[in-house]
């Protein structure tokens, strides 16, 4: 059994440690809005935030989170930032297929939550390694910075 802090609340699990916090979160405490795409932290379907940092967790083990603030695509709307990434996403309507949204909201909150004020180069930055095989990047730059005019 271990202890994982999960969207504000600790959570007892049945998991071994060198378990991956993707199928923690999907298999066990049935949290499924973080999505497996590669398993080799190449595409950012499974992003996260551990203790507010963005983190592939298809690649991150268990053991890594002990003592540690998870945060899920379930619980981003708690935070004002979250919200207003969220109310970014839909007036711009990003969403083509959607597989890859949560990682992508997850990594956009990331990056507004330290840079209120993000230049198109440091989008780029912070949301490389999130795959869109939609290609709606230009709408999620456009919502990212639509939510940091919110923000500001």
């Amino acid at each position: 059994m271990v202890t994982l802090n999960i969207n504000g609340k600790d959570e007892q699990l049945d998991a071994p440690d060198d378990m991956p916090i993707l199928w923690a979160l999907r298999d066990i405490a049935h949290l499924t809005g973080t999505k497996f795409g590669c398993g080799v932290a190449q595409c950012g379907a499974c992003t996260v935030h551990l203790d507010g940092q963005a983190i592939r967790s298809c690649i991150t083990p268990v053991s890594a989170a002990v003592g540690k603030k998870i945060t899920t695509i379930e619980h981003i709307s708690n935070d004002k930032v979250g919200q207003a990434v969220q109310a970014a996403w839909s007036e711009i309507d990003v969403v083509q297929c959607g597989y890859c949204q949560s990682g992508q909201i997850m990594a956009a909150t990331a990056l507004l939550a330290g840079n209120k004020s993000p230049s198109d180069a440091d989008i780029d930055t912070a949301m490389s390694g999130n795959i869109c095989r939609c290609g709606t990047y230009q709408r999620i730059r456009a919502a990212i910075h639509a939510a940091a005019g919110k923000l500001a």
